[in-house]
């Protein structure tokens, strides 16, 4: 019978570059840098880890790592799972280390999109189950969502574009006060209402940016943790969600959920043991590639009931004084999407939580955070739901 991961491995360090336009720093610089902060943190030396997982939508092996840190003749492997790329390295050197395959692993994630000249509007071919690949660039996609959604739940261009305003307004805030984010500046509700438009309703605050960056976390087993330090992370849930990618050619397909995400949600709890999202999750860091995304993200994983999350978020739920704070660290609108390293990104924030080191941002007494990445489009994603806590 298959085990849950709950409590059996733990984060003893963590590094995290500054996320950016990061023209002064190669790959190797970026991977070196948050692998030293990680090492530092956990007191261990390069050479005490046995195995690493490395996330990159670039690299081809796993001398992507090998390379720039120098590690001899030791297992590596280069995953790739879309915008849940890191998690997914993060999840596999956790069951390694559960498995006792390896006593101390590194997981680490990187992408260097600036000097590609990569945009972040087009999106390529999609899942080989289907002949039909429609024209269609991110932003137009989400934006369905967001139209369908504002149809379905009843409200006028003006009440959706102001419900969507308030989520960059109120991530910009916490990004400013974080001296990783690559943005770090208040926006204003005008601002975000009369931005140039994307994709409508989404206008160019609703958008999440193209950045550099790299994050990782070094894994040990549960009893060996506190050996390292007196605040290990414990790991709660290790959840990934893949679709049929059957969305854009089934009519069952509503354009106002992300069914991964909803059943990814579901998995996680199961696995931590969650009755109540809404009151045990101390705080999340989701993927806000978009406005619309985040908001269908708090109903899919039951913050907000459905269609309700306009509720929400005029009441200042998700804030960092709220019950539920979410993007506590500015979030990927803030930090721009650097694919490979995002979802390492996100538990960094959490674990600096955690520990009570998150500076000006803190959360007060967090017990639980949550991770989500979500790869793809809403028809059809692979999703990762990842819990972290004390």
């Amino acid at each position: 019978m298959a085990e849950s991961i709950k409590d059996r491995v733990c984060i003893v360090g963590m590094g995290c570059t500054k996320f950016g336009e990061l023209w002064d720093k190669s790959e190797t610089d970026m991977i070196v840098e948050a692998a030293y902060e990680a090492y530092e943190d956990a007191g261990i030396e390069p050479k005490d880890v046995q195995a690493a997982w490395v996330g990159t939508m670039g690299g081809m092996t796993g001398m992507a790592l090998t390379a720039p840190l120098k590690m001899q003749y030791k297992p590596v492997t280069h995953v790739e799972n879309a915008c849940a790329t890191a998690s997914d390295a993060f999840r596999n050197a956790c069951y390694a280390v559960a498995a006792g395959v390896c006593d101390i692993a590194l997981a680490l994630g990187y992408e260097k999109l600036k000097d590609s000249g990569f945009s972040g509007l087009g999106m390529s071919g999609g899942a080989p189950t289907s002949n039909i690949i429609p024209t269609t660039t991110a932003p137009g996609m989400f934006a369905m969502l967001a139209t369908t959604y504002f149809a379905r739940y009843g409200l006028s261009p003006e009440e959706g574009k102001t419900m969507l305003a308030r989520i960059p307004v109120r991530s910009h805030h916490n990004g400013a006060l974080n001296p990783k984010a690559h943005y770090q500046r208040e926006i204003t509700m005008e601002q975000v209402l009369r931005a140039p438009i994307i994709a409508w309703p989404l206008g160019l605050f609703d958008c999440c940016g193209v950045s550099d960056g790299a994050a990782a976390a070094i894994i040990v087993r549960a009893e060996d943790a506190k050996k390292f330090r007196p605040d290990p992370v414990y790991v709660k849930a290790l959840q990934m969600c893949v679709g049929p990618a059957e969305g854009q050619m089934s009519t069952k397909y509503d354009y106002t959920h992300v069914e991964e995400t909803y059943r990814g949600g579901l998995a996680a709890y199961a696995e931590a043991g969650i009755k109540k999202p809404r009151k045990e999750i101390s705080m999340a860091e989701v993927h806000d590639c978009f406005s619309i995304t985040e908001a269908t993200v708090m109903e899919d994983l039951q913050f907000s009931p459905r269609g309700r999350v306009k509720e929400d978020l005029e009441a200042g739920t998700f804030t960092l004084e709220g019950d539920l704070p979410v993007q506590p660290d500015g979030g990927l609108k803030c930090f721009g999407h650097p694919i490979g390293a995002s979802g390492l990104r996100m538990m960094y924030e959490m674990y600096l939580q955690l520990q009570g080191r998150a500076g000006p941002r803190q959360i007060k007494n967090p017990k639980l955070g949550l991770t989500h990445n979500m790869g793809g489009a809403p028809p059809g994603c692979t999703v990762s739901v990842l819990i972290v806590g004390l």
